[in-house]
């Protein structure tokens, strides 16, 4: 039969109530004094109460010293702890919902690690390198891609991320700076590699980290420009065709009005030919002057002088100060490249009066940037945005965001884009400083 403690401390202290109670009335027909007998009696078993309170409280004690190395042992992680069930009472049953918890915690632990060792596993052979950085800006992980872009392969846990990225090419570093996702490219034995960085804040355990994404696009890249240029040979067959076809259609109506001497048809037919002929020169010649970009003849220009020039023709708002140093460039080029990276901030959707023109020196460096308050791009949009021919507008060439890669590039500097907090988007120009002028 079992016992509950409730049933096991009422028997006790019955127990103890009847001794005393025999006790005390024989010690009264001994002496003949009820009050003195009764008092012998309550002192006399005091210590035997004592007694059996500690014999009774004792499962207790222990089960409590078992229960705290318990909590201590799984504050160190570990579940193995389980306790003896010797009872068959309510602290027994404590007992079992305890061991059956240390077994619960023991299988989340054994499922979590494998669920950790197949996400380190795969994090470990993925392409993307994966940085992340504590709040102390030291690299909690970073898996093999990242170790080979980074490090040279070397283990990088613990290290300073600073002083690694001071190592890196001057692209890298510029968009790790950044708040947002942004593309760069990389110079690796002669051959431009792109790459596109995404970093995003989040608490891991309490704290903030941040991590890194650096994906590698060049073949992505590779594989969207072949579709590109089947696209543009479509785009160009199409207007091609429909020129083409009305210029040999009038061709033919403009000598059967010159057979039956109709002189005013024959221009009318003259004219349109004229027309669609030049739709089809400027139409060509969009395409042809991003084909046929001459080398840039960088001479020294003032920047205040430039830009005020540039904010008379295309609405934006100039930041200053200005530079003292002079820039070095190309001026009608860059200044093509920066029309057409103003018309995207303000085709961006923003507000047209917070698109604006930011120039710093930054070392051996000038940039110039061009930032609106529109939505930014996506991550997809953002991975093909230097793809030559690829708009998102619907009336769109795609030409503009190339043609300013290119001009940037043919100055020995480059082009970068990135998402910008607020929302908004921040194309950069970085080109190389001269001194002089």
């Amino acid at each position: 039969m079992r016992l509950s403690l409730e049933g096991k401390l009422a028997a006790l202290l019955l127990l103890v109530l009847a001794l005393a109670s025999l006790l005390g009335i024989a010690l009264a027909h001994w002496f003949g004094k009820p009050l003195d007998a009764w008092a012998i009696a309550v002192g006399s078993g005091l210590l035997p109460v004592l007694w059996l309170a500690r014999r009774a409280l004792l499962p207790v004690r222990r089960f409590l010293r078992a229960l705290s190395g318990a909590v201590a042992s799984y504050r160190d992680g570990d579940f193995s702890f389980s306790l003896p069930v010797d009872s068959q009472d309510q602290l027994g049953e404590l007992v079992q919902a305890h061991n059956e918890l240390g077994r619960a915690l023991r299988e989340q632990r054994a499922h979590l690690a494998q669920r950790e060792l197949l996400l380190d596993t795969v994090t470990q052979q993925s392409p993307v390198a994966l940085v992340l950085v504590d709040m102390h800006q030291r690299v909690a992980y970073a898996n093999l891609a990242a170790r080979h872009l980074v490090n040279e392969g070397r283990s990088m846990a613990g290290q300073d991320f600073a002083a690694l990225m001071a190592r890196t090419p001057a692209s890298l570093r510029v968009a790790a700076a950044a708040a947002g996702d942004s593309l760069f490219a990389v110079d690796i034995e002669g051959t431009e590699e792109t790459y596109h960085l995404s970093q995003r804040v989040f608490q891991l355990r309490g704290r903030p980290h941040r991590l890194y994404l650096i994906k590698h696009l060049t073949r992505e890249l590779s594989r969207q420009e072949v579709a590109v240029w089947k696209k543009l040979i479509r785009v160009l067959s199409h207007e091609l065709n429909n020129s083409l076809g009305p210029i040999a259609s009038l061709a033919q109506s403009g000598r059967e009005f010159a057979q039956r001497g109709d002189q005013a048809s024959v221009a009318a037919a003259f004219a349109a030919i004229g027309e669609r002929a030049q739709h089809l020169h400027q139409f060509i010649s969009g395409y042809a002057t991003f084909a046929k970009l001459p080398a840039p003849q960088p001479a020294f220009v003032e920047w205040q002088r430039f830009l005020e020039d540039l904010a008379t023709s295309e609405r934006c708002n100039l930041v200053r100060p200005f530079p003292g140093q002079p820039g070095w460039f190309d001026r009608p080029q860059l200044e093509q490249a920066l029309i057409n990276l103003i018309k995207n901030a303000h085709e961006a959707g923003g507000p047209p009066e917070h698109v604006e023109i930011a120039v710093t020196q930054v070392g051996a460096e000038q940039r110039i940037e061009v930032r609106d308050r529109g939505p930014g791009m996506s991550e997809a949009v953002l991975r093909q945005a230097w793809l030559p021919f690829y708009s998102t507008k619907r009336s769109g060439t795609g030409l503009g965001l190339a043609l300013a890669r290119e001009i940037a590039e043919a100055h020995g500097g480059h082009l970068r884009l990135a998402n910008r907090e607020g929302p908004g988007l921040s194309a950069t120009i970085t080109l190389p400083a001269q001194t002089g002028g």
